[in-house]
C-alpha cells in the first residue's frame, strides 16, 4: 500500500503567496490595479515595493540596512516617499485586498527578485516603461526591468503595458 502526499500549493499550480508589484512615484494606476485584482482573485494580499536605486543593501538582505551609494548624498535614509504612499492609499481603498508597502534598496529588478524570494511572493507584477525619450535612453543604457526579471526569475512575471502603442494601420489581427 502506497500513501498519496497530500497536495501542497506548488505541486496543484495553485498560488499561495503574496503578488508583488513594483511601484515608483508618478506610475500609471494601471500597474497597481493589475496586480490588486489578481490578487484579490486569488484571495492573496498584495505587497507594493518602492525600489531606491540610490541605497544599497549592506548585507544584502530585502529589508535589512541599507547605505546611501553617494556619501555625501542626502542622509541615505531609506524609505517611501510620502506622495507614493498617498496615491497607493487613493488607489487601493476601495479593492476587497490586503495590502502592504515595503521599501526596497538598490537597483530594482534584483531588489524585487530578493524580496520576492525572501516573501515566497507568487509572482511579480512590474509596468512597462512610457513612450518618452528619457524611457527609450534608460531602457538603452540600463534595459528594462521586466526583460531582467523575466530573463532570471523561476517565478511568473506579469508585465502591465502602460500606454501601449499600436499604430491604427496595425493589421496583425
Amino acid at each position: 500500500m502506497t500513501e498519496t502526499p497530500a497536495p501542497n500549493s506548488e505541486a496543484s499550480g495553485k498560488m499561495s503567496g503574496p503578488i508583488l508589484v513594483g511601484v515608483m512615484p508618478g506610475q500609471q494606476p494601471v500597474v497597481v490595479e493589475q496586480a490588486a485584482q489578481v490578487a484579490a482573485r486569488a484571495g492573496l494580499p498584495l505587497v507594493c515595493a518602492y525600489a531606491d536605486a540610490t541605497v544599497y543593501p549592506v548585507d544584502g538582505t530585502t529589508g535589512g540596512p541599507a547605505a546611501p551609494i553617494d556619501p555625501d548624498g542626502v542622509d541615505g535614509a531609506q524609505g517611501i516617499p510620502d506622495a507614493l504612499k498617498t496615491s497607493l492609499g487613493e488607489q487601493l481603498a476601495g479593492m476587497d485586498v490586503e495590502w502592504s508597502v515595503v521599501p526596497l534598496a538598490g537597483e530594482p529588478a534584483h531588489a524585487l527578485a530578493r524580496e520576492a524570494g525572501s516573501i515566497g511572493a507568487s509572482m511579480i507584477v512590474v509596468g512597462t516603461r512610457e513612450h518618452k525619450l528619457t524611457a527609450a535612453l534608460k531602457d538603452l543604457t540600463a534595459g528594462s526591468v521586466a526583460r531582467r526579471l523575466f530573463h532570471r526569475q523561476d517565478l511568473p512575471i506579469l508585465v502591465v503595458p502602460v500606454n501601449p502603442r499600436v499604430p491604427e494601420d496595425d493589421d496583425d489581427d
